[in-house]
């Protein structure tokens, strides 16, 4: 038998534990990361959907210190825009959020009008140029050009990206907005059908629908937002208060977004192909845009361009009366986190801000020359091969696609470069110049093809004459 003062001392250490598991218990806490994504608008892979399908954030979310004993709910919520995504980041039913430049400054008009504040803590992908937004025409339109729009019809998403751009086109060309063009709103999902049915004149888009409708055969892109020359991105987004109670965490979602930028940038094509079981988009697609030479650079850091584009934006937005009062860019832009997530990374953050180099394309090419002028690299991705074929010319890349198809194969997709700005292009939807050496310069503008010509020489084809050429000499 037990002692009586025994078991009374067993029973008080026994219920000593139990209260002590019950505080540990109530200390222990659980902190939810709610992400906002918006998948199809694919520049924001690396901000949403790479980290939510390789569970990323699950492995640098904060668990020491402070975060000993926390249990973390993460939740995702995809979304089409960022007008939506704004609504629930400002009801506090999101912490974080990814969006373009103009959404991103609506977000920040939002939070203000409630009487809080959000903070663009990242970019994610971008072009100093301005290259991701465009116009685009039905397949059989005439139009060859912006100039040819005048008096014509053109659709956009209203207090989007794009809109601006097109706004910045119209201006350019001297026309008065109200009376030499009209401008009518419609979502890309509505364009895209019009665009097949030739309901609308013209489109102007952002990620990736500039490029995305054309290489399904129901537009013809006839702008890029690199000759409008304004900067454009797409970036992360966060709740202030959420930042400021949790700053961990939000360096430590900026942490999986450069590890996801990293594995993009390693394994371009394997991760184009997620994104297209994810979003429907095609892979081809998605490779435009995140693979080497790509039509826009995957950038984290805040460069003065994408600060500018943030102003421009502001500025727009109350021009068209979509927001009200000014937002200090200084304090709407918050580096503080992702110089933070940088430095664990190993990263020269200052290093990077000074960079502005295109995604590399690694040296030499498929048949093992050298590649010396970017502007003329050619890619061939082709059916059944994980890796895109990288080539020094268009026309030593058609030369391989004849020959490939002599033997039985075929190509996905053939990319080139535009010859004037550097943009990755569907050499498909091309215009070519064929020089007295034969050699091929890309375009995508046919009058940007018979200015070079008239310069330099040579005869203006298009992607079928090019091919057949090449073809023509591969079978001697």
């Amino acid at each position: 038998m037990i002692p009586f003062r025994r078991l009374a001392a067993a029973l008080l250490a026994t219920s000593g534990l139990l209260a002590a598991s019950a505080i540990d218990a109530a200390r222990a806490e659980t902190i939810r990361v709610a992400v906002g994504t918006q998948d199809t608008t694919i520049n924001c892979a690396t901000g949403g959907l790479l980290i939510r399908e390789l569970k990323l954030l699950e492995k640098f979310l904060p668990r020491d210190g402070r975060y000993k004993d926390v249990t973390y709910d993460i939740q995702w919520r995809n979304f089409t825009s960022g007008a939506p995504l704004t609504n629930e980041m400002v009801a506090g039913k999101l912490d974080l959020g990814a969006m373009a430049d103009f959404p991103g400054s609506l977000n920040g008009a939002a939070f203000a009008k409630a009487g809080r504040r959000s903070l663009f803590i990242s970019v994610l992908s971008g072009s100093v140029r301005g290259s991701g937004n465009g116009v685009v025409v039905p397949t059989a339109s005439p139009v060859q050009s912006f100039a040819d729009l005048k008096g014509k019809t053109i659709s956009v998403p209203f207090a989007s990206t794009a809109h601006g751009l097109l706004l910045r086109a119209v201006k350019a060309q001297g026309w008065d907005p109200e009376r030499d063009v009209t401008i009518i709103t419609q979502a890309p999902e509505v364009a895209g059908s019009a665009l097949k049915a030739n309901k609308i004149e013209a489109h102007a888009d952002f990620v990736p629908f500039a490029e995305l409708f054309p290489w399904r055969g129901i537009a013809r892109k006839i702008y890029d937002g690199s000759q409008a020359d304004a900067p454009t991105f797409h970036g992360a987004l966060a709740d202030a208060a959420y930042a400021e109670r949790y700053p961990e965490i939000v360096t430590a979602y900026l942490r999986a977004a450069i590890e996801a930028d990293r594995l993009i940038a390693a394994e371009p094509e394997t991760y184009s192909e997620l994104i297209e079981r994810v979003t429907g988009i095609e892979a081809e697609v998605a490779y435009l845009f995140h693979g080497p030479l790509g039509l826009q650079t995957r950038d984290l850091t805040w460069k003065p361009e994408y600060r500018q584009a943030l102003k421009t934006s502001i500025e727009t937005l109350k021009l068209l009366k979509k927001a009200d009062g000014d937002i200090d860019v200084d304090r709407f832009v918050d580096d503080r986190f992702i110089r933070a997530a940088s430095a664990q990374a190993g990263i020269d953050y200052a290093a990077r801000l000074s960079d502005y180099a295109q995604s590399p394309l690694s040296a030499p090419d498929a048949a093992g020359r050298p590649i010396a002028d970017v502007s003329r690299v050619a890619e061939l991705w082709v059916k059944g091969e994980g890796k895109v074929r990288p080539y020094a010319s268009p026309e030593a890349a058609l030369a391989a696609l004849a020959d490939l198809e002599k033997a039985g194969g075929s190509a996905r997709v053939v990319y080139a470069q535009d010859r004037n700005s550097g943009i990755k292009l569907f050499a498909a939807q091309a215009w070519y110049v064929r020089d007295r050496e034969r050699r091929l310069s890309a375009f995508l503008l046919k009058g940007d093809a018979e200015d070079f010509a008239r310069a330099h020489g040579g005869e203006v084809i298009d992607f079928a004459a090019a091919r057949a050429g090449e073809a023509r000499l591969s079978a001697r």
